[in-house]
């Protein structure tokens, strides 16, 4: 790759930029479903292709192809190097990297059982081992479950002297239980929603999830919740459980910390940000339990890596500190604006490391990494005994918040009334609605590390034209006290 990579590298700084860099991607991946006793999808796909991206006349050129041959990388490299002084005429302020960032690196995911090695059949059958062990119980109608496989193989160089090479795995799966009687429909779900989680690391990231385990509890959930009270209006105290926390910590905590929403590059597709530059450093997001993290380095994180799509080393970078909102995700050039903003020294500025592309022919955006939230002190035990009244909600069943994420509302799968310490009566059609600080300044207890650890979300869009980013989030239950609760319309 090599000899490629330099020669983008010099037949943009031949026609005049000032800076290039080159990511060479090559992605492998396999999706293996079954529905009702039979298989439903079995895929396997691969992509490969290079994204060549230019400073030149003080403005951004970005170009690609899936041809890999020396004359397409002479004629990519020149056509990025042109977008770029076309869009220079157009340009209000000059880019800025900051000081450069220089790395000669290799990075691989650490994993047991590669999942490409594992014999498609063996997965089938475990699937559909899960899928016999639901459709068991009386009263479900379907039952689907889905393992995917995922690698990338990329390479990155750029003027600045940096060549870096990296493998990223990932792997994953899940199963839902549908139920359905004359009156409703109710659906469970294992481990996340949706029927899918996933993590970097190999099949044994599925097999701790033992699908056939924990598949006819699942589907005895589902059931159960057809008849069961709809969830009642009130303002009470809530319980979230880990895969919801996940959900509400990647809407209401990663997106609004994104630096180029702040600075109105989303604006027209997902919004901006409530977090404006003057509140860095002051304003007061939640508790002072509240402490949230942007974890690149997390082993098993769905956005760990070694390297960022800029060549920035993977970090951690604190967003909210004892409650007081103290950093953003970031890129090179994002970084440098801000410090300009706040009247710092901009040669010191330094990227969080959050740019990613979502393939070769995409430009990287700032995106999340792994966001957590830290874990507290409390067993699960310790806090649902110490709650005279509440509601527990788990599971992410339907989302919505506004373009600067504020307000928002979320329903979940499941729900269990709280009295006296403790979870005495099943819920369904559970929802509760906050305002972002209003809501993370209420929460007064956050479990402790034994129930802690990261959900994938591999479904995150963002940009125009669209990129779905692989993001992680780690998260234990939590207590939110005068939270507004209610119940889903059917």
């Amino acid at each position: 790759m090599r000899e490629l990579t330099d020669l983008a590298l010099d037949t943009a700084r031949l026609r005049g930029a000032t800076y290039a860099d080159i990511r060479i991607v090559h992605r492998r991946t396999q999706h293996v479903e079954v529905r009702n006793g039979a298989v439903s999808n079995l895929s396997e796909a691969e992509t490969h292709g290079f994204g060549v991206r230019v400073i030149a006349d003080g403005a951004w050129g970005f170009a690609a192809s899936s041809t890999l041959t020396r004359e397409e990388v002479e004629r990519v490299a020149a056509e990025a190097v042109r977008i770029a002084r076309a869009s220079a005429t157009a340009l209000r302020e000059p880019v800025d990297l900051g000081p450069p960032e220089v790395h000669v690196d290799t990075y691989r995911t650490p994993f047991r059982i590669d999942p490409f090695s594992v014999p498609v059949e063996e997965k089938i059958g475990l699937l559909l081992a899960a899928d016999e062990a639901m459709r068991r119980v009386p009263g479900i109608r379907v039952a689907r479950g889905a393992v995917v496989a995922w690698r990338e193989n990329k390479t990155f160089a750029s003027t600045e002297g940096s060549y870096i090479e990296q493998e990223i795995v990932e792997t994953g799966g899940g199963i839902v239980a549908y139920a359905v009687d004359e009156q409703d429909m109710q659906q469970r779900s294992y481990p996340n929603s949706f029927a899918r989680d996933q993590r970097t690391g190999g099949w044994e990231v599925v097999l701790e999830m033992d699908l056939p385990g924990n598949a006819e509890r699942i589907a005895q959930e589902a059931v159960a919740l057809l008849t069961a009270d709809p969830c009642p209006a009130m303002v009470t105290t809530l319980i979230l459980g880990p895969t919801q926390l996940a959900l509400q910590v990647h809407e209401s905590c990663g997106h609004p910390t994104e630096l180029d929403r702040v600075f109105g590059s989303e604006a027209a597709y997902a919004g901006t940000s409530f977090l404006t530059p003057e509140k860095l450093g002051t304003f007061r997001y939640g508790s002072p339990i509240v402490n949230l993290t942007a974890d690149a380095t997390i082993p098993g994180g769905l956005g760990t890596f070694g390297y960022d799509d800029e060549g920035v080393p993977a970090q951690r970078v604190p967003l909210v500190r004892e409650g007081i909102f103290v950093g953003y995700l970031s890129s090179r050039e994002t970084a440098v604006r801000l410090a300009r903003l706040r009247g710092l020294d901009p040669s010191q500025a330094r990227s969080g490391g959050a740019m990613r592309a979502s393939g070769w022919n995409r430009i990287p955006l700032v995106r999340m990494t792994n966001i957590n939230l830290e874990p507290g002190e409390w067993t699960f035990e310790d806090l649902v005994a110490d709650t005279d009244e509440g509601i527990y909600m788990e599971m992410n069943r339907s989302w919505s918040i506004d373009d600067k994420r504020l307000n928002f509302q979320f329903g979940t799968e499941i729900a269990y009334e709280i009295r006296r310490g403790k979870m005495v009566r099943l819920l369904k059609n559970a929802l509760y609605t906050g305002i972002t600080p209003q809501f993370w300044g209420s929460c007064d207890a956050i479990c402790n590390a034994d129930h802690w650890r990261v959900w994938g979300t591999p479904n995150c869009g963002k940009g125009q034209p669209i990129q779905i980013a692989h993001t992680g989030h780690g998260a234990a239950p939590a207590r939110f006290r005068n939270v507004q609760v209610g119940s889903m319309k059917k």
